[in-house]
């Protein structure tokens, strides 16, 4: 009987699904970008790691929320809630968004990173003194 909830559940397309994967796709907020590196190499194998992780997330977000939403349930008995927990175990480690880091297109630097233009703050400094980044105006006074 539970298994016959579960696909129920399962098959029911929720509206909170669609628009969390539509964020996801769309990159809302910055969260997600499938467009990792500004250059055809890569800058190192952090990069290429979190540029997987990050396809994972898109790949797997509407069945983690689903499973989650189950997990989380109050009402459900609790064989199903067991299912759904097993079910959210069972899905790669990387597919979830705390494993997402943002970091430097250019260095790959995790750390000081300006989301507008994807870079950290040094190599966004050293771009903006030569007119390099468009919208960004070096104070003067």
């Amino acid at each position: 009987m539970a298994t016959a909830i579960m696909n129920r559940l399962f098959n029911i397309p929720s509206l909170i699904c669609q628009n969390a994967a539509q964020l996801l796709k769309n990159g809302a907020n910055n969260a997600v970008k499938l467009d990792q590196p500004v250059r055809n190499n890569w800058t190192d194998w952090r990069m290429i790691k979190d540029n997987k992780r990050r396809k994972l997330l898109v790949q797997h977000a509407p069945d983690r929320l689903r499973m989650q939403a189950i997990k989380k349930n109050d009402i459900l008995p609790a064989e199903i809630i067991e299912i759904g927990q097993k079910m959210l175990e069972q899905l790669p480690r990387d597919s979830g968004i705390t494993r997402v880091r943002n970091r430097c297109a250019i260095t790959s630097r995790p750390r000081g990173i300006v989301t507008r233009w994807r870079l950290s703050r040094i190599v966004w400094r050293s771009l903006a003194d030569y007119n390099k980044l468009s919208g960004v105006q070096r104070a003067m006074w």
